[in-house]
């Protein structure tokens, strides 16, 4: 004989019990994905004067949480920029001061001798992780304004997030061999030279900002592969906003360097994707150094 049939109070609970049950499945669920997704610390973050209008803090910081990022290294001209988006989310900027005041100061602040007082007086005022990015190139690493951001970074116990070739690289460690250098774009540099590099440097990182001969179709490219096995402490992903309209590329960039980075070994992802720049430059946000 078929069971007797239940009565509608039973079917409803049973029926609400059902709901639940899968609510709570997709619930647990949405969770452990979040889980599974890799966070980012985005180490190439700019936050200039021509983006604050289309872009105002909220929605910067908004994009920044959008792209998953745990953390966000930024800089900007001037650093008011910077400055700004601290305030509205300390928990996720690490500042870092350019000393650009406005935008076309790139070739010109190396010979200006202004930039030094700015800079002494923004890092009386704020606290930083880092002096940059700022662009020096070959012998210009040895003129005055460059050796004052040297002695600076050094006194301050700061990073200097230098773009520039490895001649510039050079003549700063030389001015202090105990300096820590970011190496913005891993200097635009193929992954055998910038090995050699890591190798005679071991104060030396690289960031992997607007580039993407390191990766292709979620896949590493053989020769870099190499280098993030060899170096895994010492490699840190990044967008580089230079201009308003590549903040809305930050998602977009996060997701794509989660796919890449997936290929390789998963503690070697985790610490090129975020562990490195929560190590080396958010700590020294919360007085670890």
């Amino acid at each position: 004989m078929n069971p007797c049939p239940e009565s509608p109070p039973q079917a409803v609970s049973r029926s609400r019990a059902w709901g639940a049950g899968l609510l709570l499945a997709l619930t647990v669920g949405a969770a452990s994905a979040a889980e599974q997704k890799l966070p980012i610390f985005d180490a190439h973050i700019h936050y200039s004067h021509d983006a604050w209008e289309s872009t105002p803090p909220k929605a910067a910081i908004a994009i920044l949480r959008k792209a998953g990022l745990k953390r966000a290294m930024v800089s900007s001209s001037s650093d008011d920029g910077t400055q700004k988006l601290y305030a509205e989310a300390p928990d996720l900027v690490v500042p870092s001061l350019r000393p650009y005041r406005k935008r076309g100061e790139i070739s010109s602040w190396v010979r200006d001798e202004t930039v030094i007082g700015h800079v002494e007086e923004r890092l009386k005022k704020y606290r930083y992780a880092a002096i940059g990015e700022f662009h020096v190139y070959g012998a210009d690493a040895d003129l005055p304004v460059m050796r004052r951001m040297t002695q600076l970074a050094k006194q301050y116990k700061l990073w200097l997030h230098l773009h520039g070739d490895s001649d510039a690289i050079e003549r700063v460690i030389r001015q202090d061999p105990e300096a820590r250098i970011l190496w913005a774009h891993s200097g635009f540099d193929r992954p055998e030279a910038v090995r050699a590099m890591l190798r005679k440097h071991p104060r030396l990182y690289a960031d992997l900002a607007f580039r993407n001969d390191h990766a292709s179709g979620g896949k590493a490219d053989p020769a870099w592969r190499e280098a993030f096995l060899e170096f895994p402490d010492r490699f840190l992903v990044g967008t580089d906003t230079f201009t308003p309209e590549r903040w809305y590329y930050i998602v977009e960039h996060a997701d794509w360097s989660r796919g890449w980075l997936a290929d390789l070994p998963r503690d070697v992802a985790e610490k090129i994707g975020w562990r490195n720049g929560e190590t080396l430059f958010a700590s020294m946000m919360t007085g670890r150094q």
